[in-house]
């Protein structure tokens, strides 16, 4: 491994207004985790893996994220809740406080770069208050050889300070954390949260406007791999659905685990070098290429240890959002470059928790379209304050926390690319089966890896009445039979032993379908709208 504790150039951060600053520069990830622990900030596991607490905050926090309002911005970004705007001129001054924050401080610094198709990549730099965070940054984006970084140039930079503090009635934040996005400046400004994940949220946030607008490429919250025969699938879905878990495969080859790209010319590209998973009772049994994973250059994330270093990976006294990052070749099986040509297979992963979506079913290009824009899984209790029975979330393009553009401008090249590849698109549902959530079972992984083989392999024959059966509700297309897997799991209302109660459940299901889409309609076209159940309750 290269060793970073030797400078390969002299920088300064003077022209980003941080003065006086003793700027550790690309540090290797060794040293970076012996930093930490010197500092206290985090320590060493039985794994050789570093784990460190981001502090108040566990997650990201979707409320004060902003994107500054400009003339570049005013009348592309999809405006709203999710993409909340920020006075450029309060950012100017906001980014001024931080500076002085970061001078005369230590820093650690780091030039990297996101999106593994060299016509594709993005230059950037990023600053860190912490050596931990700075490993992060890593460990997630790719990393310049020796020789690109003598002539290195960023075109973004990422200032990341947890420890300011904003003041709102002066900064015009909502309270004391931020992460704003100003596409002008090509800046991601984050305070007041140690949580890593907004570090790389805030580059994958801005691809999503740089490469449909600029790029004419589909940006993607997706985990993606390739087969031996050169066939690549792709995955979508919301934490905790599967993404990571079911993408990372000892038969194919792991292109990347949570954001890419889809250019004109049919090919897939990682935007990044890293993979960062949710570890809740994470366990080799069931994960163990993930599991695996976790050492020396790995950082956990909220997680409790035993006297001896051993993670507790059940414990959840700190939050259910525990995580671990790597560097990709962390993982054995992986495709170099992350590259990857000729999409075949599309699958949409949703953690139904009211049991009524069949575990696995083919999707018209209407129906993708449909079930694409709304983005659909489920939140069960426990996971959040006040969440005490399932409840829908919807997220459209599987990531809207992410998409500054109108969700339909993602989903439109979406099916334009389907029907130019011939892609097929699967609905799988890795949640609750038999019932709803506190009455039925969570779907067992091996079902679940064995309908996703079954795809990859074409053994769920063709599109017609003796190899699929039309579900009454939802009107997609579930499989009568598939290897692996006993014939009543394939049937969600036949699991239920309860006709009436599937059904009611079923309905109510249908209707947040489309009490959701309602804000889309206007947008999408009618061929869409079809896409949506057809049947559903008054």
């Amino acid at each position: 491994m290269t060793n970073y504790d030797q400078i390969t150039k002299t920088i300064s951060l003077e022209k980003y207004g941080i003065k006086n600053a003793k700027i550790k520069y690309q540090l290797s990830p060794e040293r970076l985790h012996q930093i930490a622990i010197e500092k206290g900030q985090g320590v060493e596991t039985s794994s050789g893996a570093l784990a460190v607490n981001t502090g108040e905050f566990t997650g990201r926090s979707p409320n004060d994220r902003f994107i500054v309002e400009d003339a570049m911005t005013r009348d592309r970004v999809w405006w709203g809740k999710i993409n909340m705007p920020f006075d450029a001129a309060k950012f100017d001054a906001l980014y001024d406080k931080v500076a002085d924050y970061l001078s005369n401080k230590e820093v650690f610094v780091r030039d990297c770069y996101a999106c593994a198709d060299a016509d594709y990549r993005l230059n950037i730099r990023v600053i860190n208050e912490y050596p931990w965070s700075n490993q992060f940054a890593y460990n997630m984006f790719l990393r310049p050889t020796d020789d690109e970084l003598k002539n290195f140039e960023s075109e973004w930079i990422v200032v990341n300070a947890p420890g300011f503090m904003a003041d709102p009635e002066v900064d015009g934040t909502r309270q004391h954390n931020f992460a704003i996005l100003n596409f002008t400046k090509k800046i991601v400004l984050i305070g007041g949260t140690g949580y890593t994940g907004e570090i790389k949220k805030g580059i994958f946030s801005a691809l999503n406007f740089i490469l449909p607008v600029y790029k004419n490429t589909l940006p993607m919250h997706c985990s993606a791999n390739i087969g031996k025969d050169g066939d690549t699938a792709i995955f979508f879905g919301l934490s905790g659905t599967g993404k990571t878990t079911l993408s990372t495969d000892p038969n194919r080859s792991l292109i990347g685990d949570d954001e890419h790209g889809w250019t004109a010319e049919n090919t897939v590209f990682n935007f990044e070098g890293g993979c960062y998973a949710k570890v809740i009772n994470l366990s080799r049994d069931n994960e163990p290429e993930i599991y695996d994973a976790i050492r020396k250059g790995a950082i956990l994330e909220n997680v409790i240890l035993d006297a001896n270093g051993h993670v507790k990976f059940e414990d959840t006294s700190i939050t259910q959002n525990t995580r671990v990052s790597y560097p990709i070749n962390h993982i054995e099986n992986i495709q170099v470059p992350s590259i990857g040509k000729n999409p075949k297979n599309i699958f949409f992963l949703t953690a139904d928790a009211f049991g009524v979506l069949p575990p696995i079913s083919k999707l018209t290009p209407s129906q993708a379209a449909y079930h694409f824009i709304s983005g659909y899984t489920a939140k069960v209790a426990g996971t959040e304050a006040g969440v005490l029975e399932p409840t829908p979330n919807f997220s459209a393009c599987f990531g809207a926390p992410f998409m500054p553009l109108h969700p339909t401008k993602y989903a439109e090249m979406l099916s334009q690319k389907m029907i130019d590849s011939g892609v097929n698109v699967w609905l799988v549902n890795t949640g609750w089966t038999g019932g709803p959530y506190g009455v039925g079972t969570r779907m067992k992984l091996k079902y679940t890896r064995a309908m996703i083989n079954a795809v990859l392999n074409g053994d769920l024959g063709l599109y017609n009445y003796d190899n699929y059966h039309i579900h009454s509700v939802f009107g997609v297309a579930q499989p009568r039979e598939c290897p692996g897997v006993p014939t009543s799991v394939l049937s969600p209302r036949t699991t239920w032993n309860n006709d009436e109660a599937y059904y009611t459940t079923a309905f109510k299901l249908t209707n947040a379908f489309r009490e959701n889409f309602k804000k889309f309609e206007a947008y999408a076209s009618e061929e869409i709208r079809r896409g949506g159940p057809q049947r559903y309750a008054f």
